[in-house]
């Protein structure tokens, strides 16, 4: 399979995506500095619809699906995204070539400019249910309330007095070089990581040929991901579902965490299980069944 002279990068244009594809495209650089690269930047529809959560409007799907048009019309070679906001299906004619290094994974709380304290009479500002309801346990006096936009535009709305605080994606924050925003990094103990989250993932045709990704390419991230979206894909998990999975690897060993809320009933369950890493779709299944059993009517 010949590699072409040029490659095509799409992202979205928010300041974030195009760091995020840069990132990829030095890698590509380094390792075949014989390359042409071009950036192509969009607007996706997730984009675009930002006074109604994404559980409203159809997803995570909703911030790819430009990008994956722009791959199967030849527009493009490749696209980046955040893998957390990826949907859990894989598009067969579309793959998933390779996945960076994971950034940290945590979640962090940011407050207001100038300010050090919780103000109890505004909501923190999440996106998603999964923080929402893990928020609930940490903050139980506090209220939580959507907020949708990038980074920047969050961080505008915070300060100037829409939410007492936000809980944003860390690795987002560090890519940023915004980490003097940060005024707690919570453990993955007290908040789970959503599926994924601090890795990014390049997605080309099936006819691609993802040699030259090899050095940017991460082994760890990419089965710790496998782990993290087979549980998620076996609850049938998007973005509406409080779900959350976070794998760890020592060795030739995995470690996953997974969360679920069941909002019929109120019930918040978390399953661990380990193996070996060679496993992970089959230890994340595994651990998604054993919450299925928890679960009174199951699913």
């Amino acid at each position: 399979m010949m590699q072409p002279r040029k490659i095509r990068v799409a992202s979205r244009d928010s300041q974030l995506a195009v760091i995020q594809s840069r990132l990829v495209m030095s890698a590509l650089q380094a390792e075949n500095p014989e390359l042409e690269l071009e950036l192509i930047t969009m607007k996706t529809t997730g984009d675009l619809i930002l006074d109604q959560t994404l559980d409203k409007i159809g997803g995570k799907g909703l911030f790819v699906k430009e990008l994956d048009r722009a791959l199967l019309d030849d527009r493009a070679d490749i696209t980046v995204h955040s893998l957390k906001d990826m949907p859990m299906e894989n598009n067969p004619q579309l793959p998933i070539i390779a996945m960076s290094r994971r950034e940290d994974p945590r979640d962090v709380l940011i407050l207001p400019a100038n300010c050090d304290t919780l103000d109890p009479n505004l909501p923190i500002g999440c996106s998603s249910a999964r923080r929402r309801i893990q928020l609930g346990s940490l903050f139980p006096d506090m209220e939580t309330a959507p907020v949708r936009g990038n980074i920047q535009t969050r961080l505008a709305k915070l300060d100037r007095g829409d939410y007492a605080a936000l809980v944003l994606a860390y690795a987002g924050i560090r890519r940023l070089g915004l980490e003097h925003r940060v005024s707690r990094v919570f453990s993955v103990e007290e908040m789970i990581p959503a599926c994924g989250q601090g890795i990014l993932a390049v997605q080309a045709r099936s006819d691609f040929d993802p040699a030259c990704l090899n050095i940017f390419h991460d082994h760890q991230a990419w089965d710790a991901a496998l782990a993290e979206r087979s549980f998620v894909r076996t609850l049938d998990g998007g973005c509406s579902l409080p779900v959350a999975a976070y794998a760890e690897i020592n060795g030739d060993q995995l470690t996953l965490t997974g969360f679920f809320h069941d909002e019929d009933d109120g019930q918040t369950l978390t399953q661990t299980i380990s193996g070996r890493r060679s496993e992970a779709v089959q230890l994340g299944e595994a651990a998604a069944q054993q919450i299925l059993t928890r679960l009174p009517k199951g699913l």
